[in-house]
């Protein structure tokens, strides 16, 4: 019977799956944008539950809002345990259109979805629009005087966005005239400095940037209905008339050919993390909401998701 039983402790011992060793989070994209935060949130999750004690390094890798991460660690790093990439609603939106090339969502593994942004409508503070209402008046009256940014490109999801917002103006997607950047760090940077006028961009950055002193103003949240906390008095776009909703997923994959064990190891890890009442604080801290998806969950509602985009084109 003790044979047994030093044999079971064996089997168990050997189960026990280690940690990846030096971990690090990729931004696939230029700082101050919603990877960077995506990647910060990983690093606090970890640490609620004392997972990757000595921390987690955070590199960017930029590029195609998210195109060069992803040809990467599917081609030379795709075997990477110890990293993480960042990804966002934008990334599953491009890949779904075909904007990553010949890859697909079924390209890497999905570890873990981080919470649930929403896309915002932002302007500088002294901007002579107060609401959403007056900014679409604006741009019925002279939509090339105002020059829409986002992150990504023609067809991208802020460009959908920018989209949908002069087609409930009633104006010709035609006559819109969108900036493309790298990231949504990039366009409220131009934003502040007068380069465009609207920002096509989500809650979490605006108002992080707002919190550090940032003369910035969002005319409506595209969410059901509106956010807790400093956004509270923030309207939705429907309540002022337009039904434009845009959630914003926030999560994490590894390369194709991450081993088992290291892939469970994230899995198991991040279940644990984000059911912890310390993340649910540092998720209300940045204005987003919780949207626990691990392993087979998230696997699924990215499958689900990229075939609606496909459908309806976002």
């Amino acid at each position: 019977m003790r044979i047994i039983i030093f044999l079971l402790g064996l089997m168990l011992a050997g189960a026990v799956r280690a940690q990846p060793s030096d971990p690090a989070c990729i931004v696939p994209s230029e700082p101050n944008g919603g990877f960077q935060i995506t990647c910060e949130l990983a690093l606090q999750a970890l640490a609620e539950i004392g997972a990757a004690p000595d921390g987690m390094r955070i590199e960017r890798m930029p590029g195609g809002v998210g195109a060069v991460a992803f040809n990467t660690f599917t081609g030379s790093r795709r075997a990477e345990g110890n990293t993480l990439v960042a990804f966002s609603e934008g990334s599953l939106h491009n890949l779904a259109i075909g904007k990553y090339g010949d890859h697909g969502w079924q390209d890497v593994r999905w570890v873990a979805s981080l919470g649930q942004d929403h896309g915002a409508v932002v302007v500088r503070g002294d901007a002579p629009w107060q609401d959403l209402g007056q900014l679409m008046a604006a741009l019925r009256e002279a939509p090339r005087a105002i020059a829409f940014g986002g992150s990504g490109t023609i067809e991208g999801r802020d460009w959908v966005r920018a989209r949908q917002t002069a087609e409930h103006a009633g104006v010709d997607v035609r006559l819109v005239r969108f900036v493309s950047f790298e990231g949504g760090g990039d366009c409220v940077a131009a934003l502040l400095g007068g380069h465009v006028q609207v920002c096509m961009s989500d809650v979490s950055q605006t108002q992080a940037r707002m919190d550090a002193g940032a003369d910035l103003r969002m005319l409506a949240v595209y969410a059901e209905d509106r956010l807790p906390g400093a956004l509270a008095q923030v309207p939705t776009a429907r309540e002022q008339g337009y039904d434009i909703v845009w959630p914003v997923m926030r999560g994490l994959y590894v390369g194709p050919d991450v081993s088992d064990a290291d892939y469970r190891w994230w899995v198991d890890t991040f279940d644990r993390a984000l059911a912890s009442p310390g993340y649910a604080a540092a998720l209300r801290a940045r204005h987003m909401i919780p949207l626990p998806l691990t392993g087979a969950a998230l696997t699924d509602h990215v499958a689900a998701r990229a075939e609606t985009i496909r459908s309806r084109g976002f």
